[in-house]
């Protein structure tokens, strides 16, 4: 998909960074941070699409470098219970995604690939 600079992108764009910024900064992510250095320890940048909180748990999904997709489902209450974990491909993921969900994926690609070549 190519960006145009809407100003949805742009929203998206600062949205995905503030994401970024939280994951590697708050405390209340640590254990999130963590699963994804496990699963993927050549991960050098992390953007969370979509976080569903659950009753007991929360589930992220997540876009490791540019071309990785984690959905990472952690437990709430108990952090002893292994987390669930699924990797694709962008290409495996980018299907059945409304054009919503392909804009946000695509400004966070476009996020990772700037971080990556720094």
């Amino acid at each position: 998909m190519k960006l145009i600079g809407s100003k949805t992108e742009q929203e998206l764009r600062e949205q995905l960074i503030k994401s970024k910024e939280s994951l590697f900064g708050s405390e209340e992510k640590k254990r999130l941070l963590e699963v994804l250095r496990n699963i993927y320890p050549k991960m050098n940048t992390v953007y969370i699409l979509h976080w569903i909180p659950e009753q007991g748990e929360d589930i992220y999904k997540v876009l490791i470098n540019d071309n990785m997709i984690a959905v990472v489902e952690l437990n709430r209450y108990n952090t002893k219970v292994e987390p669930e974990v699924q990797l694709m491909s962008v290409p495996q993921y980018i299907q059945g995604l409304n054009k919503q969900k392909q804009i946000k994926l695509a400004v966070a690609i476009d996020l990772a690939k700037q971080s990556l070549e720094k």
